[in-house]
């Protein structure tokens, strides 16, 4: 069989699934944008008039908009900034052999397969709980003041509890990238006298580079619509001060019942998440020309 009759042979063999994929996304992709320029609201059934850029009109002028805005980047820039540097933290270690290495790595990716209802109930009802939490239960044995988490930090208790999750991750990618160092160069700059910081910053991190650039795309892409970890501990508050771009579009969507303001946020944060996967992976492409 030619190269030509192969080549067409794997694309009819594939173009089924590649179908499918596509219907899977470009249909629910173009009901929102349709839903967008809608007065579609539940509560009023039958009656969806057209009325153009008047959702986004009204979404951008929200007033939990720049609330949400401004949380959803404090959110990605806080679980970005813990996970890398966590994940960074917890590659050296497991790099180095010590006793259980099996069991601690295991332990060590354990969140990562909680489910986000889950490990949201958990932490809020089992360790910052006010009264009845492990936090509380430590402080008072200390005899400190327990901390309300979820009314005096809300944000951070939630950037801490997806960056519990999304470690795991980011020290699995790094950890691999680690394993990958030549040893020799290590142990030439062993050799020649250099300490370990130097040997961590000239010949550790760039050689790791690449990885972490990796994880933040990955991680960004994901974070941007975290939704069940706020739903089940803090519903968005106290007031905004957990909201993000993803809550407030179910916000609007199902509990104000106006699909069509839903929708225009919706296709915000899809327009949003592109801005910011082509920037970081113009970043990557400028690391792996490097």
């Amino acid at each position: 069989m030619s190269t030509k009759a192969s080549r067409t042979a794997a694309r009819l063999m594939i173009s089924p699934a590649v179908i499918l994929l596509l219907g899977w996304m470009i249909v629910p992709l173009v009901m929102t944008v349709y839903f967008s320029f809608l007065r579609y609201n539940l509560l009023q059934p039958g009656t969806t008039p057209f009325v153009g850029w008047e959702n986004y009109y009204w979404f951008f002028t929200d007033p939990s908009f720049s609330a949400a805005m401004i949380n959803t980047f404090f959110l990605v820039g806080g679980v970005l900034t813990i996970t890398t540097i966590g994940g960074i933290c917890f590659a050296l270690l497991l790099d180095r052999p010590m006793f259980g290495t099996g069991i601690i790595r295991i332990m060590v990716i354990a969140p990562f397969f909680v489910m986000p209802t889950v490990s949201g109930l958990i932490w809020k009802n089992m360790f910052m709980n006010p009264v009845n939490g492990i936090f509380a239960a430590i402080a008072n044995t200390f005899g400190f003041q327990p901390i309300d988490f979820f009314g005096q930090i809300p944000l951070i208790s939630i950037i801490f509890i997806v960056s519990w999750m999304w470690l795991p991750f980011a020290t699995l990618i790094l950890l691999t990238a680690l394993q990958s160092l030549d040893q020799e160069q290590m142990e030439a700059a062993e050799m020649d006298g250099a300490r370990w910081i130097s040997q961590f910053w000239h010949l550790i991190l760039p050689h790791m580079a690449r990885a972490i650039t990796v994880v933040i795309l990955i991680q960004t892409i994901f974070l941007l619509s975290i939704f069940a970890e706020i739903l089940v501990t803090t519903n968005g508050g106290p007031g905004t001060a957990t909201t993000n771009l993803t809550y407030l579009v179910y916000v609007s969507s199902l509990l104000q019942f106006d699909v069509g303001l839903g929708s225009a946020g919706g296709v915000v944060a899809i327009i949003l998440a592109n801005i910011v996967a082509i920037f970081l992976m113009r970043m990557i492409g400028k690391n792996l020309d490097a």
